[in-house]
This record gives structure tokens, C-alpha cells and sequence, in this order.
């Protein structure tokens, strides 16, 4: 004879499927929790995505971003010495004490890439800068932890760059990825790479200098005109000195004017001009390893006639037609003001300075009368980045400004007043055309489309 089993009672039905919702609930949002470690919430909100559940292949968007690269210098020398697991403690102490810095100055960590971090900060330059400024401190208190356990310090690099980002979905049906396609991601890659050769631990684009609100607020020279891969015209490097020890930086302060005009005599092949500026620098300041890196470069010069010099420093450099940018009026007038930037700088060279107040005025009206022209373009096509296009105006006009005064106040080296003219002028121009007036015009295209 069967006998019947009790159900059970309702209260109790209900009672179970309550609490394995609940458990449910909670298995789900630890899984969403997790995930949210490998594909950053920031990425969807850029991908306009609410849920971890919609991403799907193909999705993208553009975004004006700073990148910011970094890398352990020595690393595989370091993990050499120590065991799988003490590879991954070295990392893993080394990665949760940067992750907080730049999550507090609004960048996102793309990725790590073995011992480098690859992180966007979709705001402002600035905070990529500080937050750059923050890690580097927070480095130094982290060695202090170390020399006391008895390991060795560390040292990093760090390159920043700022530009046109694509932010999207990659892969197939078995895998998936959220990926960063641009060329400011490999200009900041590069730049990262070259803080080993100068021998410095942080390095920004003449693309961040120029739209940082306030460059005067960092310790900030020029380093080098270098030739990247893939560019058409060579791009300014600069060094940021903020956190060097105290001793070394306000001996770079101090020499600061003195480094900037040999670099500038240099780059302009007056070799015996910049030795003996570099000279005086490392009398006061001989820890400065560019400055050393380039009174070698001099002393190369001297004995062998070789001139190390990747970038084109020529101060009236020609138009030429791989610069335009597809919109020709706007091609027209810049190709006008390169020439008469170029008139400006050699006039002031050759100390012809009595015809330079005139190109100056003529300049300020031009620029003044073209920008306002392409900011109502860009305002009636409805382009999308015409914030950030306004301020790179406003940086050009803000820095002719500030070289007439210079010129006026008759204080300065005139050769590197006119190579100060290159950097901030010319070069300026020619980087404008080249990505911004380019993107306008691919947009303009779309529109007609």
C-alpha cells in the first residue's frame, strides 16, 4: 500500500521560492559584479550600453580622449630573479596602488598589458597630467614601503597623448573585446617607450600641451622634435618635471630658460651656441639627463660632423599639399598664415624686428576673422567637437598674444624667441590641418552623404 506524502504547506512553497529568487538575485549581481572587473561600466556608458547583456559586436562611438601609457622600467630583469607566484604578488601590489589614483582623477583603465596600463580619461588633459603626477608620487611612497622590507625601488615611465579615439566592440562568435583604435593611442605608447631614452619618467605631446586649460600651472620644457612612425611632419616632445626629487627640479627651474634656448640654438645647427649653454646648466644642474643626452649630442657633432636630429627645424617651412585638410578655403588661408609665421620667425631672427609689429597684427586679424568663420560652420553642420576645436583657437590666438609681448618686453634670446615661434606657431598649424580641420572635413562629408 502506497502511502501519500504530506505536501507541503503553502507558507512553505512559497517560502522556498522566495529565498532561491533571492539566491538567484544574488548569484547575478556577484556574476555582474565580476564582470564589471574585465569590461570597465565606463566602456558602456561610452557605448551608450545599460546593461552588460546588450554588448554586441560591431557597437562604437568616437570621443576626443587623452591616453595615458605606462610601463615598470626593467621589468623582465625584475621577474627574473623571482618565482610565477612572486611575479604576480609584485604586479598585483604594484597595480591596486595606481588603479585607485587614476579612478580618483576620472580616467579609466583600459587595460593592462602585462606590466603597462593603458588608461583613457574621456574629460580633460589635465587630468590625465595630474593623475599622471599623482601616480608618480604615489610611486615614490610605495618605494619608501619597499626599501623598508629590503627590496629594491621601482621606476616607471609615462607617456600622455590627447586625440580622436574609436571606442568599440571586436571579435567573433567564440570572443569578444572592447578595444581603443586611434593613432593618439600609439603616439602615447611611443612616447611612454621614449621616457627610457631621456631618462625621464613623464612625457606629454605638443597635442596634450596645447589643450591643457592652464600649461602654466606645470613644470613643463621641451624636449626634442621627433619623427614617429607614420607622421608627415616631426611632433615636439615635452618633459614634465613635477615630481622629479626637489633638488633636481628647482635646478631645472633655475636653468630652465638657459636649456630651452641651447635646445633651441641646437635644433637651429648653431652647435658651439648650444655647448656652452648646455654647460652652464649641468654646472648647476648635473643630474639633468636630457640636457647630458644632449651636450653628448654636441661633442658627436663637433668631433664626427654627425648632427642627431630627427625633426625638420627649418623656421619658414613650405605648404605642402599632404598638409591640406580637404576643405580648400580653409587650406587657402592656412596656407596664407604659414607664410607670414614664417616671415614673423626669420624676421626675428635676423633682428629685422622694426617690420614684425605689422605681421604680427596682420596675423591676430586673420586667424581672429578665419576662426570665427569655421566656428559658424561648425555650428551650423551641428559638429560634435566644436568645444574642443574653439579652445585650439582660442590656444593659437592666446599664444601669438603672448609672443608679441615677449618681443615687446626685449627680453628674450631672439633665435630662440623665433624657434619659440616654430614650436607654438608653425607647428601648431600645420597639427591643426592635419586632425582637426581633417575631421571637420570627413564630417562634412558625412553630412552631404
Amino acid at each position: 500500500m502506497t502511502v501519500n506524502q504530506p505536501k507541503p504547506a503553502p507558507d512553505d512553497e512559497l517560502a522556498r521560492l522566495r529565498a532561491e529568487v533571492t539566491r538567484l538575485r544574488e548569484q547575478l549581481a556577484t556574476t555582474e559584479r565580476i564582470y564589471a572587473h574585465f569590461v570597465p561600466q565606463q566602456l558602456l556608458h561610452f557605448l551608450s550600453i545599460k546593461n552588460i547583456r546588450d554588448i554586441r559586436l560591431g557597437l562604437q562611438t568616437e570621443r576626443r580622449m587623452t591616453v595615458l601609457f605606462s610601463d615598470i622600467r626593467d621589468f623582465t630583469s625584475l621577474s627574473e630573479s623571482m618565482t610565477p607566484q612572486e611575479n604576480f604578488n609584485f604586479l598585483n601590489s604594484y597595480l591596486s596602488q595606481m588603479e585607485p589614483v587614476i579612478s580618483l582623477h576620472r580616467g579609466v583603465i583600459d587595460k593592462y598589458i602585462g606590466d603597462a596600463i593603458m588608461a583613457l580619461f574621456p574629460d580633460t588633459p589635465d587630468d590625465a597630467l595630474l593623475g599622471a603626477l599623482a601616480m608618480l608620487e604615489r610611486l615614490d611612497a610605495y618605494n619608501h614601503g619597499r626599501t623598508r622590507a629590503g627590496y629594491l625601488p621601482m621606476r616607471i615611465g609615462i607617456g600622455i597623448n590627447t586625440g580622436f579615439v574609436m571606442m568599440g566592440t571586436v571579435g567573433g562568435s567564440g570572443r569578444m573585446d572592447g578595444t581603443v583604435i586611434s593613432d593618439a593611442v600609439n603616439v602615447s605608447s611611443r612616447l611612454e617607450e621614449l621616457t627610457k631614452t631621456y631618462g625621464v619618467p613623464l612625457l606629454i605631446s605638443e597635442h596634450t600641451l596645447h589643450s591643457l586649460e592652464n600649461a602654466g600651472r606645470y613644470q613643463i620644457r621641451f624636449l626634442d622634435r621627433l619623427r614617429l612612425k607614420g607622421k608627415h611632419e616631426p611632433q615636439s616632445v615635452y618633459e614634465v618635471y613635477d615630481c622629479d626629487p626637489a633638488p633636481l627640479r628647482q635646478a631645472k627651474t633655475r636653468t630652465l630658460r638657459r636649456y630651452e634656448e641651447a635646445l633651441a640654438y641646437y635644433h637651429l645647427r648653431d652647435i658651439p651656441q648650444a655647448r656652452s649653454r648646455l654647460l652652464e646648466c649641468l654646472a648647476e644642474a648635473p643630474g639633468d639627463i636630457p640636457a647630458r643626452i644632449y651636450l653628448d649630442r654636441c661633442d658627436d657633432y663637433l668631433r664626427t660632423g654627425h648632427y642627431e636630429n630627427a625633426g625638420d627645424s627649418v623656421l619658414d617651412p613650405p605648404w605642402l599639399d599632404e598638409f591640406n585638410s580637404g576643405l580648400p578655403e580653409i587650406d587657402s588661408h592656412h596656407r596664407s598664415m604659414l607664410g607670414q609665421i614664417g616671415n614673423l620667425a626669420t624676421s626675428i631672427r635676423d633682428g629685422r624686428c622694426q617690420r614684425v609689429e605689422g605681421i604680427f597684427e596682420a596675423l591676430h586679424q586673420q586667424a581672429s576673422e578665419r576662426f570665427e568663420v569655421e566656428e559658424s560652420l561648425m555650428q551650423d553642420t551641428g559638429y560634435p567637437f566644436l568645444p574642443e576645436h574653439v579652445q585650439q583657437h582660442r590656444r593659437f590666438i592666446e599664444n601669438l598674444d603672448n609672443l608679441r609681448e615677449r618681443l615687446n618686453a626685449s627680453q628674450e634670446d631672439l633665435l630662440y624667441l623665433a624657434f619659440q615661434i616654430k614650436l607654438t606657431l608653425s607647428d601648431w598649424l600645420i597639427n591643426h590641418s592635419l586632425k582637426f580641420d581633417r575631421h571637420l572635413a570627413q564630417h562634412l562629408r558625412q553630412k552631404e552623404s
